[in-house]
């Protein structure tokens, strides 16, 4: 039936058998960074007792991955932007699948390590990939609701992970979650092997001789070559450090001396008009983890030590926490939609707000902490399915994969310093009060930044004809709805 202004197509049917395929294709790669997340938290008790490893030396096994995803988000992201989405999807997966059948294999903890540098490096690809191929492949007018359905995937993966490490661990040990974990991977890559490139990039850069080189700026000359590998070597040396026992004593040092390194790349890579764009976003994309990440890591810790709850009742405070941060990401992409990506996000974050202190209030009334850890997830970690909307519409079709592989990444330290900087608050208080009191401040702080577009603003200081919203639905014009349905039959009923 053709498509008309009285009688437009439902939305699922808008975006096609095609679109659908591809969006399950990268939405196996999200399932798997929250299995992973939560598999490893899950195995660390197993793998120190089989290791021997001190609780500094397991600890590092979580924040190893931050070492390189930075790396791992630019690198990937720039072959996407300059060869495709599709190549950089597949060539992400690739490296996690490396990294977690060596994670199944390692013999000590270097080896294990290692392999979660490797996982590292595929995360941040996976999620900067994914992201941009599936957005440029939907509809305009759909993209928030592809961003948080995507995004959902990762709470899938947590709750997926927690239920089969009851299954498979205790009767077949640690290293079989890592080799199950390969059979998403599989799937995942076979999906991927056929599908087309994005519509948006294969109709922007795709078609044309002059691909783009996001790291151009980096080694426009040998001396500045030079000097970008030297600080690429410092910024992994001082991450490394600071995310392993080595670094006993020289953390904020050296913290401050990745900070410095990882903000030299983005005034870089931003040019002389985009650089306050992409350091806005890196301090955004930090608070934002800043606000979510306590929770995520310290609520078992909370739950076992300090409402003294057992394993079993921790499960389930936790199936409320993933089912509502999934049911959020899939509200916030509808939302989005409707309202608009920054109204949504903020407005709904501005609501999280009621759920923070009376989660923490809460002591033996675990029916009321589930409902309660529900809401909260939902308006708070599920609202975050928009980032990869709200990112990448700050950016251009030629350097949208590399910039929100960089940007988010580089924000994503924000992920690690959020425990430490949790408990560090809870040696002066409670760690319930700590988390609300933390979790309560970022979130003020993204509201502020999201809300009254800060990252937006600063860039059109430096760049005034810059684009509010490279995503955004174009301005509607004769044979617009025409146009739309011979682009969603070009991709499948």
């Amino acid at each position: 039936m053709q498509q008309t202004a009285s009688s437009p197509l439902p939305w699922y049917r808008e975006v096609g058998r095609a679109r659908w395929k591809a969006f399950f294709a990268a939405w196996i790669g999200y399932v798997l960074d929250g299995f992973d997340f939560v598999l490893i938290t899950l195995v660390l008790t197993e793998i120190s007792s089989e290791f021997g490893l001190s609780t500094v030396q397991a600890a590092s096994l979580i924040s190893g991955a931050f070492i390189t995803r930075w790396l791992g988000g630019a690198v990937l992201g720039a072959i996407g932007d300059r060869y495709g989405r599709k190549l950089s999807m597949v060539l992400s997966i690739l490296l996690y699948s490396v990294g977690t059948f060596a994670c199944g294999f390692a013999w000590d903890w270097t080896s294990l390590f290692v392999a979660r540098l490797a996982i590292g490096m595929g995360m941040a690809g996976e999620y900067g990939a994914s992201a941009t191929y599936v957005m440029e492949s939907w509809p305009a007018r759909l993209r928030n609701r592809a961003s948080g359905f995507l995004i959902s995937g990762f709470s899938v993966g947590s709750v997926l992970a927690a239920q089969v490490y009851q299954w498979v661990v205790p009767t077949l040990g640690w290293r079989w979650m890592f080799y199950i974990g390969l059979v998403p991977i599989v799937i995942a890559l076979w999906m991927r092997r056929a599908l087309p490139e994005a519509q948006e990039w294969s109709e922007s850069v795709g078609a044309s001789d002059d691909r783009p080189n996001p790291f151009g700026p980096l080694f426009a000359t040998r001396a500045r070559a030079a000097f970008n590998v030297a600080v690429a070597v410092v910024a992994t040396v001082s991450l490394f450090v600071v995310f392993t026992p080595v670094g006993d004593g020289l953390v904020p040092a050296l913290s401050v001396l990745a900070g410095l390194a990882l903000f030299a790349f983005a005034v870089q890579l931003g040019g002389r008009r985009g650089w306050p764009l992409y350091c806005a976003m890196i301090v955004t994309i930090f608070f934002a983890f800043l606000y979510s990440w306590p929770i995520q890591a310290l609520l078992p810790t909370y739950l076992k030590s300090e409402l003294g709850y057992s394993p079993g009742q921790v499960t389930d405070a936790l199936y409320f926490a993933g089912f509502g941060t999934m049911a959020g990401c899939w509200l916030a992409g509808f939302t989005g939609d409707r309202i608009g990506t920054r109204k949504a996000y903020a407005g709904t974050l501005l609501a999280s707000l009621a759920f923070v202190f009376p989660v923490f209030a809460v002591k033996d009334n675990l029916p009321l902490l589930g409902v309660l850890l529900f809401l909260l997830q939902a308006t708070s970690f599920g609202i975050s399915g928009l980032l990869p909307r709200y990112i990448g519409g700050h950016f251009p079709t030629g350097s949208r994969a590399a910039a929100l592989g960089f940007t988010y990444n580089v924000g994503a330290l924000g992920g690690a310093v959020a425990p430490v900087l949790g408990a560090h608050l809870a040696s002066g208080m409670d760690l319930g009060r700590a988390l609300a009191v933390l979790t309560f401040a970022g979130t003020v702080i993204v509201v502020l930044l999201v809300g009254f577009d800060v990252p937006g603003r600063l860039g059109r200081l430096t760049d005034p004809d810059a684009v509010s919203d490279h995503l955004a639905e174009p301005r509607a014009k004769a044979g617009t709805e025409v146009g739309a349905t011979v682009r969603a039959r070009e991709w499948g009923p």
